[in-house]
């Protein structure tokens, strides 16, 4: 009995003990499944992962291949092939007065261009003109001889046009209305002939003007060298003579152009005066 009851606390005493460790070995367990859980779940990741590089390092290897055996895109044409020519570069080494000899040459051609159309419409034939007038006044049309030279392009057809109106009038008044005529038309054809004589003067001078102050800037160069060399020299005084070139090449055909243009007019001149001196020859001899 005694034993019974000494046994007791023993076993209770157990029973406490196995129920404190029950727990333990709960938690153990399900820490030891969490942790294989998580591992399982790493091991997951980690598969994923190393798919996922496969495929990533798939496509960039197929995206380089391309891009080695992609051929490379022609290089983008110049704007111009003007632009990559020397001419550029020499306008460029000439400092900034080649801008004005550049607006020099662009009127100057301007004008040429203007005066060579203006004073080819103003050619006529003279003698067939001189004919078919007088044979229509000696025919005693003064009428027709009016209308042949207002049908005419010329400053000739309209000088004579103009002392036609005033043959009623007397040869003196013949004489002074195409005398006046003359005036108008000579202004007419000598239109544009300054701005060419001007251009053909002053671009030397300018140009002359460009080099002296290429050379300024390049004798400054050579004070603040250290070390003066045969090369720097020559460079920097070429570059000063581009602007005098440039002022030459601008003036010189324009003052050609000029000079052909004056003698142009000149035959014109002539040619009125002739016509003039006969149409008046002509009324004069009617009115005997």
């Amino acid at each position: 009995m005694r034993r019974a009851f000494s046994t007791m606390p023993m076993a209770l005493m157990a029973l406490v003990l196995i129920g404190s460790m029950s727990p333990l070995c709960a938690q153990e367990d399900v820490e030891a499944g969490a942790a294989e859980a998580v591992e399982t779940a790493a091991a997951m990741a980690e598969s994923a992962l190393v798919d996922t590089a496969g495929v990533d390092t798939t496509a960039v290897d197929s995206l380089a291949v391309a891009a080695v055996e992609e051929p490379e895109p022609e290089p983008a044409p110049e704007s111009s092939a003007f632009m990559r020519s020397g001419l550029v570069e020499f306008f460029l080494k000439g400092g900034r007065f080649m801008w004005g000899l550049l607006f020099l040459s662009m009127v100057g051609v301007a004008v040429i261009i203007e005066r060579a159309i203006t004073l080819h419409k103003a050619r006529a034939d003279v003698r067939k003109l001189m004919e078919r007038v007088v044979g229509a006044l000696k025919k005693g049309s003064l009428e027709e001889a009016i209308d042949i030279c207002a049908g005419t392009r010329g400053p000739i057809p309209q000088i004579l046009h103009a002392g036609l109106r005033q043959a009623k009038k007397g040869t003196v008044a013949v004489e002074k209305a195409i005398e006046t005529a003359g005036i108008v038309e000579m202004s007419f054809l000598e239109r544009g002939l300054i701005i060419l004589a001007t251009v053909a003067n002053v671009a030397p001078l300018l140009g002359f003007l460009g080099t002296v102050s290429g050379m300024i800037a390049a004798f400054e160069a050579i004070a603040q060298a250290e070390q003066v060399s045969a090369k720097l020299v020559a460079s920097g005084i070429s570059e000063a003579l581009i602007t005098t070139m440039s002022g030459l090449t601008v003036a010189i055909p324009v003052q050609i152009a000029h000079n052909l243009f004056v003698q142009r007019i000149d035959n014109f001149v002539v040619e009125m005066e002739d016509s003039a001196a006969e149409l008046v020859d002509t009324l004069a001899s009617m009115d005997q």
